[in-house]
């Protein structure tokens, strides 16, 4: 990986959060449900479905090895799930018998929120598309992360398990399905562009 592929992704691990509190005072998207200053900076809508909704048991079969949902894990501070975590998003961690982690977060965001999210990822390149949506993948320091917008949804999951983007497409296969399940990849944006 070049340095100037790490300076990318620090770049959009900055600027993800930054994007949220960004369109939370810019207005963008619908009002929140609570005032202004009981739910300052949160654009997002509840996600209702449970773990066991996005990720189905069955799902980590392909891994080789069990997983059980670790209900005490927390999302790291600044991290993709942290955002998603404080825009009501819903936050899942299963933990295989080794120790090995799969962090799943989906986060319900408007339009202009999600945009600037694409945007930023697409500026770092590493787009797949066999996510059926538009998606991107990352590997730093031996985590892969993956990306997935199932409008109006925004999926981000993690795990050292994830070596390149076909490693994470059963979990991004998995969410998608349970969150839109008829979602598919949108016209090219103007991002995507030359």
């Amino acid at each position: 990986m070049t340095t100037r592929s790490l300076r990318a992704i620090r770049t959009a691990a900055i600027a993800v959060p930054a994007v949220l509190v960004l369109a939370a005072c810019s207005g963008g998207g619908p009002a929140p449900t609570a005032s202004p200053s009981a739910r300052a900076g949160v654009v997002g809508e509840r996600v209702d479905q449970t773990c066991a909704e996005l990720v189905p048991a069955s799902t980590f079969a392909v891994y080789g090895q069990s997983f059980s949902l670790d209900r005490s894990a927390r999302p790291a501070k600044g991290s993709a799930a942290a955002q998603v975590a404080a825009q009501r998003g819903r936050v899942c961690t299963w933990r295989a018998d080794d120790g090995q982690t799969i962090t799943v977060a989906v986060a319900h965001l408007p339009a202009t929120t999600r945009t600037a999210l694409k945007d930023t990822l697409f500026e770092q390149g590493g787009s797949v598309p066999t996510y059926t949506v538009e998606g991107y993948f990352a590997l730093r320091d031996g985590t892969g992360r993956a990306d997935a917008f199932p409008d109006p949804y925004w999926i981000t999951t993690t795990s050292t398990l994830f070596t390149e983007p076909g490693t994470a497409q059963p979990v991004v296969d998995a969410v998608r399905h349970a969150v839109a399940p008829g979602a598919s990849a949108p016209a090219p944006s103007a991002a995507a562009t030359p």
